[in-house]
């Protein structure tokens, strides 16, 4: 295995890069129900966190990085597919590192791949060496790449000016060189890389849903393959690890060790720019938000507990031993839409003898394994029967719109949204929402409280009629 790279606040560029060359795709199919999500290490609150300070330049920073996100959502969007290779591409290499050198063009000029030497570029070994410790871990585990098929994990450094983020778009992995005032470079910490090519092994797998219940599994998925790369790594057992996810990602000044805290969710950081981590260890903290896919980025802090005490409750290493176990489940056929209980039930099936100690980590922190549990679909509920309210959330950069019509007022849009009522069918639209929940972090959900009813429903489900309601709703 590639030794780990110097550390360099400034990394030097590499003399000559190879020409640039289109990545090896695999043919392997998706999970029929993941579309494909843009899915980055740093959650959208920290970045309107940004857009709230005091301070010109982190105001300047937190905009420019939610305009970033939102631009890569927008260029998703209009492609509408994924990119994908033709049945015949040849088998590729494990893994390649290409160098964006400071444009947002992917994937840029390809930097090194297995068996290269060292390119004296930190940015670049510190990512041949997180992509080449993953893909030995699911190689430990029996699987052949994140698609099961041998898709060579394709990995972008040196992206975009200042770019303080890393993301898996569905078919690479992009890292930024961070801003130098809150945050550094994203290839440092090895458990980032980690946990971006999961995001892909999950897509390839049970796709978890990313909104809601589902959407926090899907991020603390990463999470526990990243934990794990990282003390695979460092030869550490269980009881050995920090169990700190981006440990270092932050620059001389910030108050915080790390991004979040699998032993403690919650106390990572508390810096008068970022805030406090607001992430919950336990169900009795479940934040129920439309923010964030539904607190995606947020309530994964309580399945990464579970994960924790089971790793340290079953002993020895954390990828031998919880690591099996919960990928275990991700491959088992875990349904897309599965909540906390549901998954908690495939983890403790497939840990056979260890599954009293498994049981017991999930019940620790709230969660009762039930393997029929299903998500509870958004209902009827009481409300201003002469009001429509409307909130757009999702949508790659995770940010929140509201609007709001009084029918009986003299607001102009009254009477066309009046009319939009009586056009729409509700029950239909309700009942086709509830059986298809959100998917994908690119995607808008719309929840709607139309004369006391109210609803979910992703912006694929919606017709003509809706749309323009929500549009004039939400144009206040």
């Amino acid at each position: 295995m590639t030794s780990t790279p110097p550390r360099s606040s400034t990394p030097p560029r590499p003399s000559a890069a190879r020409p640039s060359s289109a990545p090896p795709r695999s043919a392997a199919r998706l999970h029929p129900a993941a579309a494909p999500a843009v899915c980055s290490i740093v959650p959208p609150h920290l970045l309107r966190r940004l857009t709230e300070a005091d301070e010109p330049v982190l105001v300047e920073l937190g905009e420019r990085m939610l305009r970033v996100d939102s631009g890569f959502r927008d260029q998703r969007a209009a492609s509408g597919t994924h990119r994908r290779a033709t049945p015949d591409a040849a088998p590729g290499p494990a893994w390649q590192v290409h160098d964006a050198d400071g444009t947002e063009t992917l994937p840029g000029e390809l930097v090194r791949s297995p068996g290269d030497p060292e390119s004296g570029d930190v940015a670049v070994d510190e990512a041949a060496v997180g992509l080449e410790a993953t893909q030995a871990l699911l190689s430990d585990w029996g699987r052949s790449s994140y698609d099961g098929d041998g898709a060579t994990a394709v990995a972008t450094v040196h992206y975009g000016q200042d770019y303080a983020n890393a993301f898996w778009d569905g078919t690479q992995l992009v890292f930024g060189d961070g801003d130098g005032v809150l945050f550094g470079r994203f290839t440092e910490p090895v458990d980032v890389l980690g946990h971006e090519l999961a995001h892909a092994l999950t897509q390839y797998t049970a796709g978890l849903v990313y909104s809601g219940q589902s959407g926090a599994l899907n991020e603390s998925m990463s999470d526990v393959v990243g934990a794990c790369v990282k003390q695979r790594l460092l030869g550490q057992d269980a009881a050995d690890g920090d169990w700190l996810i981006g440990e270092g990602i932050f620059v001389a000044g910030v108050q915080g060790v790390a991004l979040r805290s699998m032993v403690a969710p919650g106390t990572a950081y508390d810096d008068p720019r970022l805030g406090r981590d607001p992430q919950p260890g336990h169900m009795d903290d479940y934040v129920e938000t439309t923010d964030d896919n539904g607190g995606v980025h947020i309530n994964s802090g309580i399945p990464n507990k579970a994960f924790q005490l089971a790793a340290t409750a079953i002993g020895g290493t954390a990828w031998e031993g919880a690591g099996r176990i919960w990928f275990a489940a991700l491959t088992s056929g875990v349904p897309a839409t599965a909540d906390f209980a549901r998954f908690a039930a495939a983890t403790v099936a497939a840990a056979g003898e260890q599954a009293d100690a498994v049981t017991t980590a999930w019940t620790q922190v709230g969660v009762t394994p039930d393997a029929a549990s299903t998500p509870s679909p958004a209902g009827p509920v009481g409300g201003d029967t002469r009001t429509v309210a409307v909130t757009r959330s999702g949508g790659f950069a995770g940010m929140v719109q509201r609007g709001a019509v009084e029918l009986d007022s003299d607001d102009p849009r009254a009477g066309e949204v009046a009319g939009l009522l009586e056009r729409i069918d509700f029950t239909a639209l309700e009942q086709r929402a509830a059986g298809t929940p959100p998917t994908g972090a690119d995607q808008y959900v719309y929840e709607f409280d139309c004369a006391g009813a109210r609803f979910q429903a992703s912006e694929t489900l919606l017709d003509d009629d809706v749309r323009r309601l929500a549009a004039i709703v939400l144009d206040s």
